[in-house]
């Protein structure tokens, strides 16, 4: 045999040995760490769920026969970027396709991350594609510049390593569009009080993870404060909840008795009397709207963030503004409904806590604007006259086609008002002609009635 063979086989089988042992030596420095995490580690990292059938709170991605869980479970997926807000089990996913892949995985961030060290990756990654695979998890990846995400885009392009990406931050802004070309995007929501609920008991109960062996018990009024306070943010929760359970004392009993206010204490927020289901959401929201219908800014904005404070849904208080925005403002100034509408896209669009400060600017808006109910007025007593029988039929010359018996277009008597001066024409609307609206001398709507009383004199020829 050539001994140039022998050497260059000897050389690929040394260098195969070496980068298996790393890789061995990785594994072990995985295990230890994830052991030293489940016994020592901040509680989140601890209830990190471990399988799909563990993770909660976003079953539009995860329910049986979802993209998403059927290319985890397959172990075929490509390119994924999980992007959502922060504490919704970006990470945990990227965990649990850890543990459910053949393939090598790899894990670094965007914040401790260099290009020589993503090189590196990359290139043992590439030694060791014809025998295995290789993922790359890239936590935070938006902080990588465009340099770091270029020496990634080779790599991927060619099927060197797989990318998982997690971000808090709109892929479609923050990510270079050729990574985001290559990789199926995924939203995670934030987690309701349900999800966070079932976090929660799962903590108190496991004795080997979680809180169990401490004997926590905890109120229900306790857990609904947790639950809405950490804004979706199931990291969140579980902190506070360890930070509750090891501050307090065990009673005679052993018992570490948790209740709202220690909770409160633990998060370092007071605890809002507002139970979205009863009296003090009913009473709250009627207090906000005859505020901004009184004219009382600075009342309606104290409303206001006592329910948001509370665990009020944005999209809730939107929609009441808009509701006022028509019903008390109307058309005394129209733009009320135009910054209504533009708030409740804001809170779609930007999300809590900063909606806040659209909801606060259109509050104040429409309690500032001057009020009038006359459109609101005008409907309902409209609405009266077609329940109660009184129902006009459509006045011949306002049809929309008009035929003779015989089949023949008959000429219209309807009178075009653009061909008169003014738009100003006499002609009936209605076949028993009724006043319902009757707007007020306020604000714009003042503009308005002066308007229809000098088109009603046009109309008759008294002008």
């Amino acid at each position: 045999m050539d001994g140039r063979k022998i050497l260059n086989e000897k050389g690929i089988f040394d260098t195969l040995m070496s980068v298996m042992e790393d890789l061995f030596h990785q594994d072990e420095e995985v295990v230890e760490e994830a052991v030293d995490v489940q016994s020592i580690g901040p509680l989140p990292a601890r209830m990190r769920p471990r399988s799909l059938e563990e993770i909660v709170g976003q079953d539009h991605l995860l329910a049986p026969g979802r993209l998403l869980r059927r290319v985890i479970e397959s172990d075929r997926f490509t390119n994924l970027i999980f992007y959502g807000p922060p504490g919704t089990g970006k990470t945990t996913l990227a965990e649990v396709i850890a543990r459910t892949t053949h393939r090598r995985f790899e894990r670094t961030s965007g914040v401790m991350s260099n290009v020589a060290q993503l090189r590196a990756i990359c290139e043992q990654a590439r030694k060791l594609r014809g025998h295995m695979g290789t993922v790359l998890f890239v936590d935070e990846i938006h902080r990588f510049n465009k340099s770091q995400q270029d020496v990634l885009l080779p790599y991927i392009e060619d099927g060197t390593v797989t990318l998982i990406g997690a971000t808090t931050h709109n892929p479609g802004i923050f990510i270079n569009t050729p990574l985001v070309s290559r990789s199926l995007v995924f939203e995670l929501h934030a987690l309701d009080a349900t999800a966070i609920k079932v976090l929660i008991a799962r903590a108190l109960s496991d004795e080997v993870r979680g809180l169990g062996a401490q004997h926590p018990v905890m109120t229900e009024e306790a857990k609904d404060f947790l639950a809405q306070i950490c804004d979706g943010d199931g990291r969140r929760a579980l902190t506070a909840l360890e930070i509750a359970v090891r501050s307090t004392p065990p009673d005679e009993k052993g018992i570490r008795q948790i209740d709202a206010s220690i909770m409160a204490e633990c998060v370092q927020r007071r605890v809002i009397a507002y139970d979205k289901d009863e009296d003090q959401h009913y009473d709250t929201i009627s207090a906000f709207i005859k505020s901004i219908r009184g004219s009382d800014p600075d009342a309606a904005v104290y409303w206001l963030a006592k329910m948001l404070e509370g665990g009020e849904d944005p999209r809730f208080i939107a929609r009441r503004l808009i509701l006022s925005a028509s019903e008390d403002i109307g058309n005394a100034d129209p733009r009320g409904l135009t910054v209504a509408v533009a708030a409740m896209q804001a809170v779609e669009f930007i999300g809590m806590p900063e909606a806040r400060i659209s909801l606060a600017q259109a509050t104040t808006y429409l309690a500032s604007a001057p009020k009038s109910n006359a459109a609101y007025l005008a409907v309902d007593e409209a609405l009266a006259d077609v329940r109660s029988g009184r129902v006009q039929p459509v006045p011949e010359h306002l049809k929309n086609v008009h035929v003779r018996a015989e089949g023949k277009e008959k000429a219209s008597d309807y009178k075009y008002p653009h061909d008169f001066k003014d738009t100003a024409v006499q002609q009936d609307y209605l076949t028993i002609p009724k006043r319902y609206y009757r707007p007020k001398a306020t604000g714009y709507e003042e503009t308005i009635s002066k308007r229809l009383e000098w088109m009603r004199a046009r109309k008759k020829g008294t002008l």
